[in-house]
């Protein structure tokens, strides 16, 4: 598959807690956002199943669909592109969006030599996601996105007003948007 111009600025992060609005989050989302599907709490055919339900939804919204899954995996459930820690993504595809985890500078280092397509940088701000952990905060935030070689995406306790007070138009999130 070619590349789908151009990056998203929002992305929806499938998860166990946001299972049950995934459609509605999907169908509200501006047209042309990206859909990264994780599910990593189901079986592999429970995992498959969502998936194509809801691909079907994203399809139809016109977003980007990306599976954390490997490269092999995401072609044959027809995903856009693979999602995950900056090692699992190599070898890079060319047929294929990757897109890059960083919590610190070593992984964006990782990400830049493995040829990402974009990075996402968290924990941003405090999050459900992982309680208590320690949060980038805008500062750190903003050294590690200015070492990335390609687009950042911010992740962890990311909202609208977070995002606006950030000052960053691209960003991910699981609560935040479902």
């Amino acid at each position: 598959m070619a590349k789908l111009q151009p990056l998203p600025d929002l992305w929806l992060l499938s998860d166990a807690r946001n299972n049950a609005r995934l459609e509605l989050a999907l169908r509200r989302l501006p047209r042309g956002s990206a859909f990264v599907y994780r599910h990593y709490h189901l079986t592999d055919a429970e995992r498959y199943t969502r998936f194509r339900e809801l691909r079907r939804i994203a399809r139809s919204m016109a977003h980007w669909v990306i599976l954390s899954d490997s490269a092999l995996t995401a072609r044959e459930w027809g995903a856009d592109g693979i999602y995950g820690a900056p090692k699992a993504l190599y070898p890079r595809r060319r047929d294929m969006i990757h897109v890059a985890t960083a919590h610190d500078m070593r992984e964006v280092a990782q990400a830049n030599a493995n040829g990402a397509d974009c990075v996402m940088i968290s924990p941003v701000f405090a999050t459900r996601s992982h309680p208590g952990a320690d949060m980038l905060g805008s500062t750190r935030f903003r050294t590690l996105a200015a070492r990335a070689r390609m687009p950042v995406i911010a992740l962890g306790g990311m909202t609208a007003t977070t995002a606006w007070r950030l000052c960053w138009s691209r960003w991910a999130a699981i609560d935040g948007l479902s």
